[in-house]
Formats: structure tokens, sequence, C-alpha cells
């Protein structure tokens, strides 16, 4: 059985390329915080238009769809589910506005994961396993598209076992937690791999894992879920998200597994969320200015290091060869820097 420790997480001969990658994400982190207050109305818009991206980002990698309309009026105008995909939908809408709203006064135990998903399912007319255990053994499986069973991905925690596993699984992230030495932004990814591979419920473990990890990352002051949908780019790299998660999971049962693939996964769908900001950021700038005043407004205020490519889809109407005199000029003046050579270069703001 699973033994349930973090303390590897303390070895930074093993993780010393994933703390790179941390201080990248916490600095991100810093530089969007600091455009919060002087971008108010901006930042709420991004909230309103995040909580339905991520609302249709997690059902979509269950495959559970509906319109775009029909998503905007359950989120937006509360309209009643009229399909059993529409009720997932409703109760994922109720599930993270939740977590959301209470993250500050949510531990990471039992009752918040069971609650959870009560929320989760309560819209299924009839539904009575909402916060419950699953009562029998479940599979990860890989399908034809007939529904039809391909190939055992991987085979979670026996029902049996649940209620005592998912108890040292607590107990452990909570000791975990207060140990200092062991960083938070690698600890969530672990637990979230954790979290699936016990697969307690019957049904929704990768919703709730998802909203699981918008919690802990809000507990954590990374909010970013807040404006941008987690949900929504790990939708767009699903193949790859399955594909890594089997690969840390492969070897749990007998404490064997890396959590390797999976964090730098987690990660990089952070930094794209970060990435994605910025962009939707830049975007709003005005149009009015000369095109040279325009290019080094997003140069300035771009928090991820930018390439040529980047400034010329957000501003289409500008030549290469002005971006270049400009990105010049802003070298000369000392107020950016460059990253790597020829086409793969990057520029960032001093």
């Amino acid at each position: 059985m699973h033994k349930f420790t973090y303390e590897f997480l303390k070895d930074k001969t093993i993780t010393s390329d994933l703390f790179s990658l941390s201080n990248i994400i916490t600095d991100l982190r810093s530089k969007t915080n600091a455009k919060k207050e002087s971008n108010k109305s901006l930042f709420n818009k991004l909230e309103t238009i995040a909580i339905r991206e991520s609302v249709e980002g997690s059902n979509a990698i269950e495959g559970i769809f509906t319109t775009e309309e029909r998503i905007k009026e359950i989120v937006e105008n509360n309209s009643e589910p009229l399909t059993h995909n529409e009720e997932e939908i409703a109760g994922y809408h109720d599930a993270i506005k939740f977590v959301k709203d209470n993250y500050e006064y949510l531990s990471f135990d039992e009752e918040t994961i069971k609650t959870i998903h009560r929320m989760l399912v309560a819209r299924h007319v009839g539904y009575e396993k909402g916060g419950k255990y699953k009562t029998s053994d479940n599979v990860i499986a890989e399908k034809y598209p007939d529904g039809t069973i391909k190939r055992v991905i991987f085979t979670p925690t026996k029902a049996k076992d649940v209620n005592k596993v998912m108890k040292e699984f607590c107990l452990a992230y909570q000791v975990a937690r207060d140990d200092y030495d062991i960083p938070a932004l690698l600890l969530i990814p672990c637990v979230i791999v954790d979290f699936l591979s016990i697969h307690p419920f019957s049904d929704g473990n990768g919703r709730v894992s998802r909203l699981l990890t918008l919690l802990l990352l809000y507990k954590e002051g990374y909010d970013i879920g807040k404006y941008i949908s987690f949900e929504n780019q790990i939708n767009k790299f699903k193949g790859n998200y399955y594909d890594i998660l089997e690969r840390s999971q492969n070897g749990w049962h007998e404490s064997n597994n890396t959590y390797y693939p999976f964090i730098q996964f987690t990660f990089q769908i952070l930094y794209q969320c970060y990435k994605e900001i910025n962009r939707r950021f830049i975007a709003t700038k005005s149009g009015k200015e000369k095109k040279n005043e325009r290019i080094e407004a997003v140069v300035l205020d771009s928090i991820v290091p930018i390439s040529k490519a980047d400034i010329q889809e957000l501003l289409p109407d500008v030549s290469v060869t002005t971006i270049e005199s400009v990105l010049a000029k802003l070298i000369k003046e000392n107020k950016i820097y460059k990253i790597g050579t020829y086409k793969n270069a990057k520029y960032l703001k001093r």
C-alpha cells in the first residue's frame, strides 16, 4: 500500500530545476499583483470570464459539453439546467464559487473534500452519492468511442480501504504543509496525484481534483486561477495531461512513483495562465498612440519575456522592421534586456 510522505521534496538535488521554475512563477505572481490596484475594472472583468471558462474547461476535460450560450446562461444568469450535462456544468459552477468565496476559511481535510464533491453533484436529481466515498472498486481506463474499455490505465485504491487511506492522506498533507522545509508550490501537484490515485468517489474525481488544486493555490497566495481559467489551460493540453498523470502514477501503490512529470506540468500550466493574463492586459492598451509608443508599451508592460512574434501578434498593423528598431532603442537605453539569440530571442523589462 502507498506510504504518504512528502519528505523527498526537501531534497534540493532532485528538484533544483523545479525550484527554479517555482521562483519564476513566484516572480510572475508578484508582478501580476502589482497591476491589480491600478487595473481593478480589468481584473473584475477577467474574474467573470475566468469562472465561465473554468466551468466549460473542467467539464470539457471529462467530455461534458453544452453550447457556449447555455454555459453563459447557467453561469451568469443562474439559468436552470435542462439536461444531465447541464446539471454537471451547473454543479461545477456552484462548487467553484464555493471554493473562490470561502478558501480562506476552508481546511484541506475530508470534510472539505466531501463538501466540494457534494456541491459538484447536488444538481443531479435523485443523486445520493454526493460527498460519500465509493462503495465499489473503480478503474481509470482508456475507452473506445462506443464506451467499451480499451485498456486499464490505473487501478485506484480499493473501496474497502478508502476511509483509512483518505485519513492518512489528509494527515500527511497537514504534516507537510507545516514543514517549512517543504515548498508549498511543489507540494500541491504531489497532493493532487495522490488524490487522483486514491480516486475516492465513484464519479467526479477529476473535477474535484481541479477544484482542490485551486483551493490549495489560493491558500498559498497564487490566485491567478481567479482571473485566468486554470482548467481551461489544462483542457488545451488534455492529451498531455492524461499521459503525464499516468507517468506520475506508475508504481504509486508500491511508493515507487515519481511526481516530477506532474509537478512540471502543473508549473507549465501556471506559467501559461500568467502568460495569458499578460496577453489580455496588453490587449486592453489603447491603439491611439504612435506605433513606436505602442511597441514600447507592450514590451515594458509585459511580465513575461516577449518575442518579436509575440509583439507582432498583439500589434498586427506594425511591421517587423519597426519592432526591431524600437527593441534596439530600448536595449540601448538599458530599459530592457535580451534573452536568447536570433529567432528564439525574447525581451524583458529591466
